[in-house]
């Protein structure tokens, strides 16, 4: 019996954020869709997942605007999104009202596919989502976040699978951001969901393992009627199979997609030409990498801990931190790896391999999670570690967002007139510091994107960040234009200080041996911990929140400053009882590993 296979393709969103850190602008979309609008395709995922920041972020583009420009220019195909539940596109959970508020308005404005997930596969979390899905009259799509261990077993992603389904989701996708999936094994899970489920199975696989063409075979095989692919000039590596692979794969078979092969291919050509522009986002940890079978660790968040671990002199203790991220993993009860989890489990690897000792320092993240303040975890929860990081402060058990107000109304009030539409509340509601900032650089007509400048070794375009970067160079020399950004400054021994930095987003790393001791110290304005009570920080990061004033008694482990690094945020605390002698650092700035930030007097 035949079953025609239908498409989506990622495209314009999960293709690029996986191999080019989500920076293709709207003006590389919009002269393709007339051709991608031909193909006949079931969805093109458009929206959601990291977009939505990095428009506003870097690219300063208005995500709602690109949003309706895709809806104008694909006015025959379906438009998708991802959505983190109740995390909505942000790091945390929102109340109901910004929930519902947001859907509505991503309906309005073009989504008609909405893939709702919750990292922690707790369902709890998906409710409020798929009723608002529903109530604008759009397709829900109940997810499975798709990772190994002890607790994620066959049954308990189809029980996962039938709640949602009753909770009113139209399809379910299986979502394997990280790659995991292997042949055998998803022919047995789809088999199972087929025995159970009404509703289309969808099949969403990374191919970092070099496995998702495989996967997908053996899930169409055993009843899925849906697949994710990208376009080849973004597909494989840490991005899915490629749509002109499975399309000639199934062609002539009972599977047939009926795409068109060859206007697939003049699809492929068209990126092939864009990929280029942006090559400065390629990273080396975006191709196939089997490692991912072992440390679950998906290739964007490999990047990440590659760059964290360059910039403290420590790249060398990569394998370390993948070995850790298993054992932090379990600690926590077995979270799948995807955001916002992955990065908690990821930066508290980095801080228990860096600091020699295990949950030394705990991230805020780690604790807000132990409280349940993300949901259930799959499984069970180290005691010990729960003690160590909350005390004896109760976990919740009920569905995290029953504790939050109604949000909206205070958040209109905060952003005031800089909002000209409850998009723009929303935008500042996702993200309220660069939401902020982008919306007063839009009211004074200053908005810069990040500039794309010729570099002269590739011929190509490289970026020039406009947020988050602590020193930045324009360079020229005979003509030619260079960036250098330093990124991290490592401490200095036996006179030699190391410089973290990329030239034109190549990473590099420097070591200068002053000439003499005027110089040395011209490096860095901040002086070197030396003192008991000197605070510091281990990690290269943002000063959040300054706690303490001069003039207050602290007492040794009492927090007085919270830092930002790697998306996480951690307490750093007093070193000693005593009295707060001078601050050296305000909130938004950039920080060193070893500098003086505080000074406590005994």
């Amino acid at each position: 019996m035949s079953q025609q296979i239908f498409v989506t393709d990622t495209i314009l969103r999960d293709a690029h954020q996986s191999l080019i850190a989500t920076r293709m602008r709207t003006e590389d979309m919009l002269p393709i869709c007339p051709k991608l609008d031909q193909v006949g395709y079931w969805s093109l995922e458009v929206w959601g997942g990291a977009t939505f920041d990095a428009c506003v972020r870097f690219l300063k583009e208005d995500p709602w605007a690109r949003l309706r420009q895709l809806k104008a220019a694909l006015p025959n195909t379906r438009l998708q999104m991802l959505l983190r539940g109740q995390n909505l596109l942000g790091y945390r959970h929102y109340s109901d009202d910004v929930v519902r508020a947001f859907v509505a308005k991503a309906a309005v404005n073009g989504i008609e596919v909405f893939r709702i997930f919750d990292a922690m596969n707790d369902v709890r979390n998906l409710r409020v989502s798929i009723e608002a899905v529903k109530a604008a009259g759009k397709h829900a799509q109940g997810t499975l976040c798709y990772t190994t261990s002890p607790v994620h077993t066959v049954p308990a992603f189809v029980e996962q699978a039938k709640q949602m389904q009753a909770m009113g989701c139209d399809s379910v996708a299986i979502k394997d951001m990280a790659g995991l999936l292997t042949p055998y094994a998803t022919e047995e899970l789809v088999t199972a969901l087929k025995a159970e489920l009404t509703v289309p199975i969808f099949i969403h696989c990374h191919d970092t393992a070099g496995l998702a063409s495989m996967c997908q075979m053996k899930a169409i095989e055993a009843g899925a009627t849906h697949i994710d692919t990208a376009i080849s000039s973004f597909a494989w590596g840490t991005s899915h199979a490629g749509t002109e692979s499975m399309v000639a794969a199934l062609r002539g078979s009972q599977y047939d997609t009926g795409l068109n092969l060859e206007l697939l291919q003049e699809i492929g050509l068209y990126f092939y030409a864009v990929r280029k522009k942006y090559h400065q986002f390629e990273s080396e940890f975006t191709s196939v990498d089997t490692r991912v079978q072992v440390n679950q660790v998906p290739g964007g968040m490999m990047s990440n801990l590659a760059n964290q671990l360059k910039e403290q002199g420590a790249l060398n203790r990569i394998n370390e931190v993948f070995a850790e991220i298993p054992r932090v993993r379990e600690d926590l009860g077995f979270p799948p790896l995807v955001t916002p989890t992955s990065q908690i489990v990821g930066s508290q690897a980095v801080f228990n391999v860096l600091a020699g000792e295990r949950y030394k320092t705990i991230t805020n993240e780690v604790k807000l999670y132990l409280q349940g303040r993300y949901g259930k975890a799959p499984g069970t929860v180290s005691e010990t570690l729960r003690k160590q990081a909350i005390g004896s402060i109760d976990a919740i058990d009920v569905r995290p967002a029953d504790l939050i107000k109604p949000e909206m109304s205070k958040l209109r009030e905060e952003i005031g007139a800089l909002a000209k539409s409850e998009e723009d509340v929303l935008t500042y509601a996702m993200f309220p510091d660069i939401g902020r900032k982008f919306l007063q650089e839009r009211e004074a007509g200053t908005l810069t994107p990040e500039a794309l400048l010729p570099t002269p070794e590739f011929g190509g375009l490289c970026p020039v960040p406009g947020e988050g970067v602590p020193t930045e160079f324009i360079i020229d020399v005979h003509g030619e234009t260079y960036r250098v950004d330093i990124t991290g400054v490592g401490v200095k021994t036996d006179g030699k200080r190391h410089f973290y930095l990329s030239l034109d987003g190549m990473p590099e790393e420097v070591v200068f041996e002053p000439l003499n001791q005027f110089v040395a110290g011209a490096a860095n304005k901040r002086k070197q911990a030396s003192a008991p009570g000197d605070v510091s920080t281990s990690m290269p990061g943002n000063i959040v929140e300054v706690l303490v004033k001069e003039g207050d008694k602290v007492k040794t482990g009492q927090a007085v400053l919270i830092s930002e690094a790697m998306k996480m945020e951690t307490e750093v605390q007093a070193p000693i009882d005593g009295t707060v002698k001078a601050i050296h650092v305000g909130k938004g700035d950039r920080v060193t590993p070893g500098e003086v930030l505080i000074e406590i007097e005994a």
